[in-house]
This record gives structure tokens, C-alpha cells and sequence, in this order.
């Protein structure tokens, strides 16, 4: 039997297209129906969805709670996508849902369908793992939009959660906040609740509407849910003010420490406290306390989003117009708390609106050095015309660089003991973090 990373690896040779979601039914019919035997939270959202997920599953999971979290993408292996309990399934478990679905995939395709996309694939192997390991609790990220997406497949969720909204994939999704909002507000189903992100009006608007349209009770989460009392290093202090905070501390403030420096991250961590408020209404079984809140939120872990990956370097996966503003935000509060110069290495596959990014980039923080960088993928930006876009808004220097281990070393000597920070494509994070682990065996050796 074929090993399931290296099968999974050939899939987009052997995709002719993206099923519908009957299609996708079908399949999971097959299989016996796993979806329906689970308790799902289903998050969409332009950024931050990953985040949210973290936080979700460190509330649950530090309350307790068996856990089950489908996440994308992976930054190194593609075991990042399945949690069981908050950590990455083990390559046994991998294995034996990869050849579930297989075998599923054998059958339909002698029935007529056609071999399911990459995500479609791994979609199915969360849902036959979960299925197996019978979580009390699954978090369940979109992959792309929501209203096509195969998750959207999910029934009756007990509860959707749609991050903020920004303009992203423009050619699936549209090219207007309203247009995106529509299709992530796609995962809204009856009766079920919405707890969204509530800082652009144009996509509350419409998140709102269907929620209306499916009689689905709608709580907004915005700047007026929370005030930032103190940023450190390594973390945020946060007093939670409304509904949420009522809930968990009824009788005085509810404090929340978070393990992200980012300013962006108050608003996750508030999106999954809402969440879990709403959900302790409803469902006497999924009732947090003020404890398990704070713990839970306070231990919660989340790679490459404003990662310190070590000293003076961090990791940030922006990589569209909405997260590049969220990072430069970040990036310049860092930088003016800990009096330090600020350098910048960054890369970028061909689909994105890359000069915006540059743009956007040069407009919002004074860089010292800039430096970008080829992705290992065949998606990846040409380092010259990278360099050419930032060069429009840079007035300084830009280095290209062919690999990530060379640009890594570079900019790091560069910077010295000033921060350094590499944004951009998950895809470059994760050769960054592979370019970090192999610095720590040689200096270990």
C-alpha cells in the first residue's frame, strides 16, 4: 500500500475538477456518513480562521473536552491538518484514513465519479479519522469561500464562526468585500448560531442578512468587546467587556492573557470566548468556566501567525491585503515597544496581488532592509519581479534571494540584533521553520 504523504502529494495529476457538494455527499455516503455522527464548530473567514480554530481547541481541550481540529494548510507536514487532543495524529492513524479513503475513492470512481481534489481528499480522511477516534468536539476550518467548500457539506453544525473579511482568491471568490462575505457567510445553516467578526460593516451587513434569511441568531464580535490593558513581549493582557465577559465572570472583570504579541489576535481570541459563551447557552454539555476559559485561552498555541520562531525573528503567514495590514500593525507596535530597527523578508506565490502587498508593506512601517525570497513551489513568484514591485515603494535596497535557507541566513546577519521578521506564504513559513530545525541540530551537534 502506497504511504498516504506521498500519494496525497500526486492528487492534483489525477483532479479533472472540484465536486459539488452532492458529490461531495455521495462520497461521504459511502463512508457511512461520518459528518453526521459529530459535534462540529465550522469556521470560515478571510483571516484568522486558523487562529480562532487554536483557540477553540485549547478552550475545549484544557476543559477537557476530547478534541478533533481540521485545519489548513500545513506548514511542514501535512499531520499539522489532523489534531486529535490539540496534537498532530500519528502517522499510524494518518495511514489508516488515508486507506479508508481510498478505498472509497476506488468505489466511486467505479460508479463514475472522478478522483476527488486534494482538499476534497483530505477532507474525507478528517472526517473517517474523527469518525474512528469519536471526539466529544470537532473544529472544522473551510478550505476556500464557505458556500462551495467541501466542509460546507456539514449539516447541522452547533455553531458557525466567520473571522474578518478582506479581499482574497478575487477569482473564486469576487471582487468586492460584499462578494466574499457572501460566500463565507455561505456556512450559515438554519437555526444555527453566528458568531462573526463585526469590524467591516460592508461584510456584517451581509452576514447579517443571512443570517436573517436562514432564522439564525447572529452575535457580532468587535473593538467594543474588549480594550488591550498591556502588551509585552510574547503576549497581550486583555479585559473582555459584554456578553462574553458576562458569561465566564459575572461578578467582576474577565482578564484574558494571550500568547501573541499581535494586536489582531485580541479579536481571535474574543471570536472563540464569544463562541464558547453562545455555545454554553445552548448546550448545557459544552459549558465552560471562568477558569477554563482564561487557561485555556492563555495555553493556546498557533505556528507561523506572529510566531517568535527565536530571538529578534518572528513568523507571520499575511499573504493578502487584509493580513498584511493586521501584520504591519503588529510589527510596528513590536518594534517601537522594544526601540529596535525592523527588516523584512518576504515571498509570495504568483496568484496574489503581490504589488498591493509590496505597497501596502512599504506604506505602513519604515523597513531598515528588505529582503525577498523564491518559494519552493511551482506556484512561486519570480524573486526579480518581487524585488522590482518593492522597489516602487522601497527606497532602499532590495535583496533577492534563490532559497530559503540562504535568505534566512542573510537577513538574519543583516538585521543582527535588531527584528527581523519574514512574512508572506505559508508556504515560505514552512520552509522557514524546516531552514530553523536544522540551525538547532547543527548548533546541537
Amino acid at each position: 500500500m502506497m504511504q498516504a504523504e506521498e500519494y496525497l502529494e500526486k492528487i492534483p495529476m489525477w483532479t479533472r475538477e472540484k465536486h459539488s457538494l452532492t458529490d461531495i455527499r455521495a462520497f461521504l455516503h459511502e463512508m457511512g456518513d461520518p459528518d453526521r455522527k459529530l459535534s462540529i464548530i465550522h469556521v470560515a473567514g478571510t483571516n484568522g480562521k486558523g487562529s480562532v480554530c487554536a483557540f477553540l481547541t485549547s478552550l475545549y481541550r484544557n476543559a477537557g473536552f476530547r478534541t478533533g481540529t481540521f485545519i489548513s494548510p500545513h506548514l511542514v507536514t501535512v499531520r499539522e491538518r489532523f489534531l486529535l487532543n490539540n496534537e498532530m495524529v500519528s502517522p499510524r492513524k494518518l495511514q489508516a484514513a488515508f486507506e479508508t479513503v481510498l478505498e472509497t475513492v476506488n468505489i466511486m470512481k467505479g460508479k463514475g465519479y472522478s478522483h476527488p481534489s486534494y482538499f476534497e481528499f483530505l477532507f474525507y480522511m478528517a472526517m473517517a479519522l474523527f469518525a474512528d477516534e469519536t471526539p466529544e468536539l470537532v473544529i472544522l476550518e473551510t478550505g476556500l469561500g464557505g458556500r462551495l467548500d467541501a466542509t460546507n457539506v456539514v449539516e447541522n453544525p452547533l455553531a458557525c464562526v466567520i473571522t474578518s473579511i478582506s479581499l482574497d482568491h478575487i477569482m473564486y471568490l469576487g471582487d468586492t468585500i460584499e462578494a466574499v462575505a457572501g460566500e463565507k457567510a455561505g456556512i450559515i445553516k438554519r437555526q444555527v448560531p453566528v458568531i462573526y467578526d463585526d469590524t467591516v460593516p460592508e461584510a456584517s451587513e451581509v452576514i447579517c442578512e443571512r443570517a436573517v434569511q436562514m432564522a439564525s441568531k447572529a452575535y457580532p464580535v468587535g473593538k467594543g468587546d474588549f480594550s488591550i490593558l498591556e502588551t509585552k513581549d510574547q503576549g497581550l493582557s486583555i479585559k473582555a467587556e459584554g456578553e462574553a465577559a458576562q458569561a465566564f465572570a459575572a461578578a467582576g472583570p474577565l482578564v484574558l492573557e494571550i500568547p501573541f504579541e499581535a494586536p489582531y489576535q485580541a479579536e481571535n481570541a474574543m471570536l472563540a470566548v464569544k463562541t464558547a459563551a453562545v455555545l454554553g447557552q445552548r448546550e448545557r454539555g459544552f459549558r465552560l468556566t471562568e477558569a477554563q476559559i482564561t487557561e485555556g485561552i492563555r495555553t493556546a498555541r498557533w505556528a507561523g501567525r506572529m510566531e517568535r520562531a527565536g530571538e529578534n525573528l518572528y513568523l507571520d503567514g499575511a499573504h493578502n491585503p487584509g493580513g498584511i495590514k493586521a501584520f504591519i500593525q503588529a510589527a510596528a507596535s513590536m518594534a517601537a515597544r522594544q526601540k529596535k530597527k525592523a527588516y523584512l523578508l518576504f515571498g509570495a506565490v504568483s496568484d496574489k496581488d503581490y504589488r498591493a502587498m509590496a505597497r501596502l508593506l512599504c506604506e505602513g512601517i519604515s523597513w531598515t532592509g528588505i529582503g525577498v525570497v523564491h518559494i519552493d513551489s511551482s506556484r512561486s513568484m519570480d524573486t526579480e519581479v518581487l524585488a522590482e514591485a518593492f522597489s516602487q515603494a522601497y527606497k532602499g535596497p532590495v535583496r533577492a534571494f534563490e532559497t530559503a535557507g540562504e535568505a534566512l541566513r542573510e537577513m538574519k546577519k543583516q538585521a543582527g540584533d535588531e527584528l527581523l521578521f519574514c512574512a508572506g506564504s505559508l508556504y515560505l513559513i514552512g520552509e522557514l521553520k524546516v531552514q530553523l530545525k536544522g540551525m538547532e541540530r547543527r548548533e546541537d551537534t
